[in-house]
């Protein structure tokens, strides 16, 4: 039976246009244009091979998408005028050269990565047969190697850009985040890799308090002085890179930093092996999340019990507490 895609409280921007979500799968065992090959059948377009290790499909009925290596030193610079009083040598050729080699030994244990286009909730369905598709032609996932920390992210759209709403997304995140780890059974690897590092304790009971309420830049401010990477669970950068950014950039200096309307949700694995898995199954945890943002009462009120909670226990048991308080009713 194939689980549906839930619809977040409030699909629609602001402006009254669709919400979009950017989906960004990593995989292994298949090259880029193996990869391009399943996206075009299903989707139409043309493929531009940009370098052995790096397509495109352009042109699909959903728009554009990208596969490539995850690894920058397997792809050439891209072209453009060469700096001032530079000019390309005998070196960068080499350079160039070795590119291939160096791509072909890292994917070994380097992911590849299809990057969908931003597409409306209400198509995400669409995106499924891709997960079928990839496996098909024997995609590995997180789940076939130890070596493999691979993820799933998303990056949906905000339906405003206020400073309680973002606030109140990251207060749910915060106190459904053990949950969401308990269901996802995150992968050994990817904890060790410290790309989803948790949020620090002490600046999720900060947040969590019903009293905390920051402006804009006050919610900015905090959230950079506490959390001074993009390595997180979920990664606000992107959102404050297009809402502030020079209150951003002037304490970030990160050249993987793009500016995007989005939350980027990079908690899930991506678990291509195994036939239950799903996108829908990942994407309705997340609007577990938009859920508890929407409903302030009870966002207040589960945040004042997580912060009594963490005064008596460990906050690894709220996962459970989590489960009976939120998902449990939700499920009902």
């Amino acid at each position: 039976m194939t689980t549906p895609f839930l619809l977040p409280p409030h699909p629609d921007t602001a402006g009254g246009t669709p919400r979009r979500v950017g989906v960004e799968l990593e995989f292994a065992d298949l090259d880029a244009p193996s990869a391009a090959t399943a996206v075009r059948d299903l989707y139409g377009g043309v493929i531009d091979v940009i370098d052995p290790h790096r397509c495109a499909v352009r042109g699909t009925r959903l728009g554009d998408f990208t596969v490539e290596l995850d690894m920058r030193s397997a792809h050439p610079a891209k072209t453009g005028a060469p700096p001032p009083g530079s000019a390309p040598g005998k070196a960068d050729a080499l350079l160039d050269a070795l590119r291939p080699l160096w791509g072909n030994i890292g994917s070994l244990v380097m992911p590849f990565e299809v990057a969908a286009p931003p597409v409306p909730i209400a198509q995400m369905e669409e995106l499924e047969a891709l997960i079928h598709s990839l496996r098909r032609r024997g995609a590995a996932g997180t789940e076939a190697s130890p070596l493999f920390a691979f993820g799933l992210h998303f990056n949906p759209e905000v339906a405003r850009e206020d400073a309680g709403y973002i606030l109140d997304h990251l207060k749910a995140f915060l106190i459904l985040a053990p949950w969401l780890r308990s269901e996802i059974r995150i992968d050994p690897t990817r904890r060790l890799t410290g790309f989803i590092a948790a949020f620090p304790a002490d600046y999720a009971l900060k947040v969590v308090d019903p009293a905390y309420r920051p402006d804009l830049g006050g919610l900015i401010d905090d959230y950079l002085a506490a959390n001074p990477t993009r390595n997180r669970e979920l990664d606000l950068f992107p959102l404050f890179a297009h809402l502030d950014p020079d209150r951003l950039f002037a304490k970030v200096t990160d050249p993987h930093v793009r500016s995007r309307p989005t939350f980027h949700y990079r908690l899930p694995n991506a678990r291509l092996g195994d036939p239950s898995w799903s996108l829908a199954t990942e994407w309705n945890r997340w609007v577990a999340v938009e859920e508890l943002a929407d409903d302030r009462e009870r966002l207040d009120r589960l945040g004042a019990d997580y912060r009594a909670f963490a005064a008596r226990k460990a906050l690894g048991d709220w996962a459970e507490e989590a489960r009976r308080r939120v998902a449990a009713p939700r499920a009902g």
